[in-house]
């Protein structure tokens, strides 16, 4: 069953990992960044990886390296224990998927993306997906969630149907995507999975919206978000296409 996307996810500019400002001392998938999202009126996109009990942890890197004093990957990690690890450049800690449903509380529409197997696009053990619906299990606010993994998105269809879901698309240059075969990468850039995984939408790289399979999806009713937006310039190009932008580093306009 194909859920439509919230019209709120159609209208409110998303803010890329939340409404983050290295300089204000909000990283990206902080509360800190989330609040200042919230309190601005923008949607929200944030990432989910697994921790080693089966959590859902709100963090975009497999690697704890670039956005902590700590090495290492996430999954070796608790809950618990990535709980007390502190974000660069602030006084906030890795928040958990659950922990962020409650800072929201339904008040700006979220897009949560699953990072499961996304580096190599193989099948998933299905916990992160299991994990990430638990969180959403009673949760009243606008939310979608999607993954560039097609195998990730199935599994999450079967855990939860009643939710709406879709897919992160790009070109996959083979260039861009050095673990990925080259044939991975053609058989992703068609978008073939779109049927299968029961999508309402996509978020597509902003720089490749004129592809022909995206005016396809689009052409059929499907809902094009995209991703990641950087300056009014490109905006302005992407909204030729998309009906809603991903954006960061700018405080992007609501529509009229």
């Amino acid at each position: 069953m194909r859920v439509p996307l919230p019209s709120a996810l159609l209208s409110v500019p998303l803010t890329h990992r939340g409404y983050h400002d290295f300089a204000a001392r909000r990283p990206e998938n902080s509360l800190s960044a989330f609040e200042a999202a919230a309190q601005a009126g923008y949607a929200i996109e944030l990432d989910v990886e697994l921790t080693r009990d089966g959590q859902a942890m709100v963090f975009h890197d497999d690697t704890l390296d670039r956005m902590t004093a700590e090495t290492g990957p996430l999954q070796d990690r608790t809950a618990a224990e990535l709980g007390r690890i502190t974000l660069n450049h602030s006084d906030d800690r890795i928040p958990t998927l659950a922990q962020v449903l409650d800072r929201v509380a339904g008040r700006v529409p979220l897009l949560i993306e699953i990072k499961d197997r996304w580096d190599t696009m193989g099948v998933t053990s299905g916990l992160l997906e299991k994990a990430t619906a638990e969180a959403l299990s009673g949760y009243s606010g606008d939310v979608a969630v999607m993954s560039f993994n097609p195998n990730c998105m199935a599994e999450f269809t079967r855990l939860a149907p009643h939710l709406p879901r879709g897919l992160t698309t790009d070109y996959y240059d083979p260039a861009d995507n050095e673990m990925l075969p080259p044939e991975v990468c053609a058989r992703l850039r068609e978008i073939p999975d779109f049927e299968r995984t029961a999508s309402s939408f996509i978020s597509h790289k902003h720089s490749d919206l004129w592809q022909p399979r995206v005016a396809e999806l689009k052409a059929q009713g499907a809902a094009i978000l995209c991703w990641t937006v950087r300056s009014p310039e490109q905006e302005a190009l992407a909204r030729k296409v998309a009906h809603n932008i991903t954006f960061e580093g700018y405080p992007a306009p609501f529509p009229a």
